[in-house]
């Protein structure tokens, strides 16, 4: 069974209250955390928006969106009691003559107590809503502020972020948030790694023969189509959660658990990768953009009809790379990754396939391969796949089956998703699971340096229908190395 640890009382105000991820990430994830006792009754919930809203009313909207996500335990006397921590205020975050005061009063005047604010706005506000936080005199210790992704669309405009955000806030105060990294599979994979001696010590380009890391989305454009439209799967998916999954992958044992130190090895890894080279752009990589299809057999729609465009889109909705980490450990080792929009079915999963056994004594067609299969998502699990005996007579028969860690059956209690993980975190100032700046400017200098390839050598998108597992080129980059995308059967 979990222990939830109480934190301290703090104050969070949260800048885009009334928006999307608000209503469906952070006001159920800090009620859930109240019904684990984990938030005390004196800490203050402030909601902050342009919209002119009463506290009642956005008590209203916050109690829909919570009840929503509880589904059938939702409790509402618990509701009535947390919603006591919740207030609203109409600003305009980015000007600084606007209702600051009106904002200073709902804050507890206590100058030690931990103050979180949780920029869930548009990016390109961040630099403004920071000034506007330092010039009401919020900003000293010990307060922090929370930056969602995408920081920036290319290595300077993450450079202005961090350049604005920094004149403000020491960066001991920046939270830059992805919530991959809250996922308890994510976190089990570095206790898996260096808790256990029986991966350290395979954990190399003597034993493993490739990486395979997949985040496939089987929805479309949801709503968000301007931003995708700028952005395409690579901007969206692989400058940061891919590439944060293959550093935890492949970065080497941090000294301990401290939030430098793994964040140190984290930027070893993204230093270490290597440029894709322009001669090699088109074997090494992918690009996909989804067409009108029959997933689960109904009609979807393809993503220009989405988008609506007339005059038409280029942008990917579908990434693969073959990747290197040019380095000791990882020394031919091809890492792929893999994301897309309208996939056969939602997942995520990063694949450690090992070397096979050097010689195969049981006879062809005979699999000796061994994975170790690390899901993130829907049905988060572990599962080692070795091969064993089929019972029976009639011959020998080797089948390939896995020793399985499924958290929800081991698990009897309800753990804390993503956003419940790190915002506890943020209470506790704990920095171990957020970006640093560095590991941010290093991301996008290989995805800046990718796309300056795709553009030189007008690499365009190749179509695949809406329901399936990407264009045909990015089984044929796996074929050509001898090897396929895992799928389990």
């Amino acid at each position: 069974m979990a222990k939830f640890v109480p934190v301290e009382p703090f104050d969070i105000v949260i800048f885009g209250g009334t928006g999307d991820l608000s209503r469906r990430k952070l006001l159920p994830a800090l009620y859930h955390r109240w019904l684990d006792g984990q938030i005390p009754p004196t800490s203050a919930i402030i909601a902050a928006a342009r919209s002119a809203m009463e506290t009642a009313a956005y008590r209203k909207v916050a109690r829909e969106a919570c009840e929503a996500a509880s589904g059938e335990s939702w409790d509402t006397a618990e509701w009535l009691e947390f919603e006591k921590l919740i207030q609203y205020v109409t600003i305009d975050a980015t000007r600084p003559d606007d209702d600051w005061p009106g904002l200073i009063a709902l804050l507890t005047p206590d100058a030690m107590r931990p103050r979180v604010f949780y920029l869930a706005t548009s990016p390109h506000l961040y630099v403004d809503i920071c000034r506007s936080i330092g010039l009401a005199g919020l900003a000293g210790e010990p307060a922090r502020v929370v930056l969602e992704k995408p920081i920036g669309t290319d290595l300077e405009s993450a450079r202005a972020i961090n350049d604005g955000v920094g004149e403000v806030f020491t960066e001991r105060q920046v939270f830059r948030i992805d919530h991959y990294l809250g996922k308890e599979t994510v976190q089990n994979l570095m206790v898996l790694r260096f808790a256990n001696m029986l991966f350290e010590p395979l954990w190399s380009h003597n034993y493993i023969d490739h990486v395979q890391i997949t985040v496939a989305e089987n929805l479309g454009l949801e709503g968000r189509a301007d931003y995708y439209d700028r952005s395409g799967a690579l901007r969206d998916m692989v400058q940061n959660h891919l590439l944060q999954l293959l550093c935890l992958t492949a970065m080497e044992p941090p000294n301990n658990m401290g939030d430098d130190d793994i964040r140190t090895e984290k930027i070893k890894v993204l230093n270490a990768l290597g440029p894709v080279a322009a001669d090699e752009v088109r074997k090494q990589t992918v690009r996909g953009q989804y067409t009108s299809g029959l997933p689960d057999g109904k009609p979807a729609k393809g993503y220009l009809e989405e988008l609506d465009s007339a005059t038409g889109s280029t942008t990917e909705t579908f990434v693969a790379v073959k990747a290197e980490v040019r380095n000791w450990r990882w020394a031919g080792v091809p890492f792929y990754l893999r994301t897309g929009k309208r996939m056969s079915a939602r997942h995520s999963d990063i694949v450690i396939q090992f070397k096979p056994a050097p010689h195969n004594i049981f006879g062809q067609g005979v699999d000796s391969v061994n994975r170790l299969v690390i899901r993130l998502q829907p049905d988060e699990a572990v599962r080692l796949f070795v091969q064993i005996k089929e019972p029976g007579p009639g011959g020998l028969r080797v089948k390939s089956l896995p020793l399985n860690l499924s958290y929800a059956e081991s698990f009897t209690l309800r753990y804390p998703d993503a956003y419940e993980r790190l915002l506890m975190d943020i209470v506790r100032g704990n920095l171990s699971l957020f970006m640093r700046r560095d590991e941010v400017e290093a991301a996008w200098r290989w995805v800046d340096s990718l796309i300056d390839t795709w553009e030189a050598s007008r690499y365009q998108p190749e179509p695949y229908p809406a329901g399936t597992d990407g264009p045909l080129s990015a089984a044929m980059m796996m074929d050509r190395d001898g090897r396929n995308w895992w799928k389990e059967a």
